[in-house]
């Protein structure tokens, strides 16, 4: 006999747990089905921005976050071979987090995991993958093997850009010029506590304060395969000259292959796509995880009721892309113009167009702003 709820999500990410925390806390029965049996996976994105440390206020869980371990950031800068100046200062900003919290995903997901169990409603099913939704019936398999059914008003794909699941949906594919190479560095006593990127002819690399360690992205070629993490190391020991000793050492890398698409339809019959698997994002700026949980937040807000009430149409799920499709829109288009300004001249060799520090210094304000909150940040209303 197959199993039933109210709304199934594909996927345990930022966007699954943060709508099956709301749903359930708005009364809504939840299944959120994740393949993998933990969310130990590095190098996944880490920045927390105020626009969701607003969220988890507006939840009651504020606090608690805030006790999880967690480096904070409140300035952005930017590096070239003749100068130095901040893209974006935080610590201007009028609201109550003017930072950003740098915390492992796995412990976000582990966190939003544990306070969406509080509620009855909730199951968390992992080691369990969805391979295919229809109509609202799921066809998942388990880590022993064995393929179950699963029935609900509604399924949710939130598990990626990589989904099979927006399979069929028209798509608009933007491009990207780069991958990244990621991996760690130990941070040292002496070493600047910031977040930069370090842009030189023909080589880019970013750098992020974890507290304990760096997280570095060294920014190749699309398509480019990384075989040798010694070149890496040396390029970034170039670079960033006081990381040479733990830089020459590097042993490994992790590639991430750079996407920026987006569906062009969000949804069919019973099944809506949010996060990474309505629109694929550049890693410029940092602001996958906290796009997936304003969707997360838009999605709840418009669909708990005639989730509860079982009147649940095709209009709500078109009217959640709606809500959502601006905001996508804008912030992919910012990060085409900074893929086109400072990562594909710095790739290619020449000298990264960007606006003189001078002008970047009065737009500041501006810049810090749209990294903190994004286009339209969504709040809790249910």
């Amino acid at each position: 006999m197959d199993e039933t709820t109210t709304c199934a999500i594909a996927g345990g990410g930022p966007a699954g747990m943060m709508l099956g925390l709301i749903l359930a806390r708005a009364g809504v029965d939840v299944v959120v089905l994740e393949k993998h049996t933990d969310f130990l996976r590095d190098f996944r994105g880490d920045t927390v921005h105020p626009s969701t440390l607003d969220v988890l206020d507006e939840l009651g869980l504020g606090a608690r976050f805030a006790k999880l371990p967690q480096r904070r950031a409140d300035r952005l800068s930017v590096v070239t071979d003749e100068t130095r100046f901040t893209v974006a200062d935080l610590t201007k900003l009028r609201g109550r987090h003017p930072y950003i919290a740098l915390v492992p995903q796995w412990d976000f997901l582990d966190f939003l995991a544990g306070e969406a169990a509080r509620f009855p409603g909730f199951t968390l099913k992992m080691g369990c993958e969805v391979l295919d939704a229809e109509s609202g019936r799921v066809r998942y398999r388990c880590a022993e093997g064995s393929d179950r059914m699963l029935r609900a008003d509604l399924v949710v794909v939130a598990n990626g850009r990589d989904s099979a699941l927006r399979a069929g949906l028209p798509r608009r594919e933007i491009g990207a010029p780069m991958d990244v190479a990621w991996f760690r560095l130990d941070k040292e006593a002496g070493d600047p506590d910031e977040l930069f990127v370090r842009v030189s002819r023909g080589r880019l690399v970013v750098m992020l304060d974890r507290g304990t360690h760096w997280q570095c992205g060294y920014v190749v070629p699309k398509g480019m395969e990384v075989d040798d993490p010694r070149v890496v190391g040396e390029n970034v020991a170039e670079l960033v000259p006081w990381s040479a000793d733990r830089a020459l050492a590097l042993t490994g890398t992790s590639t991430l292959r750079v996407r920026i698409d987006r569906l062009r339809r969000w949804h069919r019959l019973k099944v809506l796509c949010i996060g990474d698997a309505a629109h694929a994002m550049s890693p410029i700026g940092g602001v996958g995880i906290n796009l997936a949980v304003q969707d997360a937040v838009a999605a709840a807000n418009r669909l708990a009721r005639p989730l509860r009430e079982g009147t649940l149409s095709t209009a709500d799920l078109a009217a959640v892309q709606r809500r959502r499709m601006p905001a996508t829109v804008l912030v992919q288009g910012v990060q085409r113009v900074a893929q086109g300004r400072l990562v594909a001249p710095a790739l290619a060799g020449r000298p990264p167009r960007l606006p003189p520090p001078a002008v970047m210094e009065r737009v500041n304000g501006l810049v810090a702003r749209a990294l903190a909150y994004g286009i339209r940040p969504e709040h809790v209303r249910v």
